[in-house]
């Protein structure tokens, strides 16, 4: 059965455009209120991210949900991965986060948690949708669900963080944290000072307006600039709804999830507590996978999307995965993506081996990557084209097992995506460039 409004990660759009207004999340609250009580729910969790179109949706949905019947519990603005962590040990049947994650304030979305913090199942968010098309009715006076804040919400949340990395001590280290002026404002620097650390909060004055502008986990410069000038051990940045997690080393280097994901893998496997393998992407760097090899390290790519990363690990029963973005899962921490508890795994291994960030990723060869955007009116033709089966071939024989290629379309505009890795960067950009006119050749 295909979906209607949600996508992978929720509904999410441009405010005031369909779907995302104030009269369709009033019907999405009380639709998800009706389905969840015919399931013998009586309790919601509402948070949200810094955007000023928060405050419209977050009232939008309470009055929805509490003329469908069911209680709700407000905790305003604080991080996608705290309201997965809150719906679960406040026993509530659904949290719901209202925001765009990376996106600019002119976007928003609503996107859901089931009671035990994992991303609402398909059945239901498909119950949802058939109930969206019903008419919306209010249960009689004396059954309409109670509203309550709950105060204690971001102190909960920043206790649970710090539990993640028991006896880590950050005193004599200084960190500059990027909060993309967004849901973690007021979390993260408090929770790497409340460890010792001596904190330099940038872009943490939230103005309705400024999320993600300029600053967070998808404009690094800032941050960058500020660990130099701050001679700081590293920088941390996340981005407007704190699920993902980039880091800048002592040098003002970018390093980004994939060699992240490398630094915690190798922790756990260190202590005997990596379960399993790993699971990253399509686009995960190859180094990452070279660098696992080495390691005796099984490594599994799953399609893009921290959805799919999680499909994957649930499969095969393992705890870590995540994305070269930055989205990082720990399952064996927490139950989704989550920059902050990500940034303090990475913090307690550099602890428990005594290096600097530097230092940790130098493990792994980051390869050199060559991306080229084909356009075509015939996108999906590429596949069967003889033409780009040899010329596959011929560019896998030049990369000699040393490197990769991916052909993939995109999703959502008419090009298809050709990317080839290699240990040349001169190579790389050359195998690229003739592999991508094969291609185009083939979907003109």
């Amino acid at each position: 059965m295909g979906r209607k409004y949600f996508g992978t990660d929720g509904v999410r759009g441009t405010v005031g455009q369909f779907p995302i207004t104030p009269d369709f999340v009033l019907k999405l609250g009380w639709a998800a209120g009706k389905v969840l009580a015919a399931h013998g729910g009586s309790k919601i969790l509402i948070g949200k991210d810094t955007r000023i179109s928060g405050y419209m949706f977050e009232s939008a949905l309470e009055a929805g949900i509490s003329a469908a019947g069911v209680d709700v519990r407000l905790v305003g603005p604080l991080p996608t991965p705290a309201i997965a962590y809150l719906t679960r040990t406040l026993s509530a049947q659904a949290g719901i986060v209202i925001s765009a994650s990376h996106n600019p304030y002119m976007d928003n979305g609503i996107k859901f948690f089931g009671p035990d913090g994992r991303k609402l199942s398909d059945s239901i968010e498909l119950e949802i949708e058939a109930m969206l098309d019903q008419e919306l009715s209010v249960v009689s006076p004396d059954r309409i669900g109670k509203v309550r804040r709950i105060e204690d919400a971001r102190g909960r949340y920043i206790e649970f963080c710090k539990s993640t990395a028991p006896g880590l001590d950050l005193k004599g280290m200084k960190i500059v944290v990027d909060t993309a002026n967004g849901a973690a404002y007021h979390i993260a620097p408090d929770v790497f000072s409340e460890l010792g650390a001596d904190v330099v909060a940038l872009a943490n004055t939230p103005d309705g307006f400024n999320i993600n502008r300029d600053c967070g986990s998808t404009h690094l410069a800032q941050l960058q600039q500020a660990v130099v000038a701050e001679k700081a051990d590293l920088g941390i940045a996340l981005d407007g709804d704190a699920d993902r997690l980039m880091m800048v080393d002592e040098n003002g280097r970018e390093v980004d999830g994939d060699q992240l994901l490398f630094v915690i893998a190798r922790d756990r496997l260190e202590r005997g507590l990596l379960q399993g393998g790993v699971v990253g992407t399509l686009m995960s760097n190859f180094g990452l996978e070279l660098a696992l090899q080495d390691l005796d390290v099984q490594f599994v790519r799953a399609k893009v999307g921290d959805r799919y990363v999680m499909e994957q690990l649930d499969q095969r029963g393992w705890a870590l995965g995540g994305e070269s973005s930055g989205h990082l899962v720990c399952l064996d921490a927490t139950s989704t993506g989550d920059g902050t508890v990500a940034a303090l795994q990475v913090l307690a291994a550099l602890f428990r081996r005594n290096e600097s960030l530097a230092d940790a990723v130098a493990g792994m060869e980051k390869l050199p990557q060559t991306m080229i955007n084909v356009r075509g009116a015939n996108r999906d033709a590429f596949a069967e084209a003889e033409q780009v089966k040899d010329a596959m071939a011929r560019v896998e024989q030049e990369l000699a097992g040393n490197g990769r290629i991916l052909l993939r379309p995109s999703g959502t505009e008419p090009l298809v995506r050709v990317m080839v890795e290699g240990r040349d960067a001169d190579l790389v950009a050359r195998l690229c460039k003739q592999l991508a006119e094969v291609v185009e050749a083939a979907i003109a």
